[in-house]
């Protein structure tokens, strides 16, 4: 009886000692507590990520004060009046901002490269500085240089003003013009992304409501019709309400355009291809196109350089009827007391930023 219960003692020791060792293999074979020479615990490195992608990344940040920075998103609000810096790391960064600040030489503006970054700064900045912001990375090689279009960073940034709930502007009454193949944009952009905005026909007065796939609103650009049409003519504006008393936006007429985007139409006629030594005649450069598609004419006849002559262009916009609209844009260049030198082929180019066309007349001796 003795020699059983110690048998049965002996088997249970065994199996004890069995399992303890196969926990303490399982440890270790998971990897927990491992100890490297010295006692000390070893920590699993994770690899870095690099951020944004390698040489050159830049990243466009407000400086708020010194050794302070704040990254900025998609849009910012700031107040007007306090100086607004911003930075982009990178040797050679480019800039894009609201086109007026360009177009008045605004001396508010200063941009300054330095080693490791660009800045631009902003000197009292108001409600109509109102747009978006860019900064992208310059690459360069010898001579050649192009914007790095992976490494472009921008923001749309508000200045935000209860007395300016729309971006001020100096035009009071603007043209805006729709083609059936693209969006048109009712440029009517807010100064603080809060404000709620409608758009309204002013007749008949009516609002036009908003969706998400025939018209919507962007802060940042307006209101946005996708797929325009004839329904949509007429004189429009917009109401802005940002807890306080509505405001109303300057005027838009919306023309719809007959003739598409292409390379210039051109005619080309003289007011008489059989003429007299001392004789006056006219060719005038005739292009049909789009309201707000700007042509430019260059000439070449026969006493170029030698023979003084007139040129002047002009245009008008003209109604087609049914509501279309479309721009008469010409060059007429005037040779006056015609002698043996001035006659031969007059030529004409015409170009936009489709294409140009080329057109040919011929002045002959009676």
């Amino acid at each position: 009886m003795k020699l059983c219960f110690v048998l049965c003692l002996a088997l249970f020791w065994v199996e004890l000692q069995h399992g303890n060792c196969q926990q303490a293999k399982r440890r270790k074979d998971s990897g927990e507590n491992r100890i490297r020479p010295g006692g000390k615990r070893g920590k699993i490195r994770q690899p870095k990520v690099k951020e944004g992608g390698g040489r050159g990344h830049s990243l466009l940040t407000q400086v708020l004060e010194k050794g302070r920075f704040l990254r900025l998103g998609q849009s910012t609000v700031l107040a007007p009046g306090n100086n607004m810096e911003l930075r982009c790391k990178g040797t050679n960064i480019g800039w894009a901002y609201p086109t007026y600040l360009d177009t008045f030489n605004d001396s508010r503006l200063s941009i300054v490269q330095s080693d490791k970054y660009s800045q631009l700064t902003l000197t009292s900045p108001s409600a109509a500085d109102t747009g978006q912001y860019s900064c992208w990375v310059v690459v360069c090689d010898g001579r050649d240089c192009e914007k790095d279009h992976e490494h472009v960073y921008s923001s749309n940034i508000y200045f935000a003003d209860k007395d300016n709930l729309f971006v001020p502007s100096d035009i009071h009454f603007q043209i805006v013009y729709l083609r059936p193949d693209k969006p048109a944009v009712v440029p009517c952009r807010v100064t603080t992304p809060q404000a709620k905005v409608s758009l309204h026909r002013e007749v008949p007065p009516e609002e036009i409501q908003a969706n998400e796939t025939l018209v919507n609103y962007d802060p940042a650009k307006g209101f946005v019709l996708q797929t325009p049409g004839l329904e949509y003519q007429g004189v429009f504006y917009c109401k802005a309400v940002n807890k306080g008393t509505p405001q109303i936006s300057t005027k838009y007429q919306l023309l719809f355009v007959e003739v598409p985007s292409s390379p210039p139409f051109v005619s080309l006629q003289a007011s008489s291809e059989l003429v007299s030594g001392g004789d006056n005649v006219n060719v005038t450069c005739s292009v049909i196109g789009e309201p707000d598609i700007d042509v430019s004419f260059t000439w070449s006849y026969p006493g170029e350089g030698q023979r003084p002559v007139h040129i002047q262009t002009t245009w008008r916009l003209v109604n087609r009827g049914r509501g279309q609209t479309t721009r008469i844009t010409q060059s007429v260049l005037s040779v006056e007391d015609m002698e043996t030198i001035d006659f031969g082929e007059y030529i004409c180019k015409a170009k936009n930023q489709r294409g140009e066309t080329l057109v040919m007349t011929s002045i002959m001796s009676k």
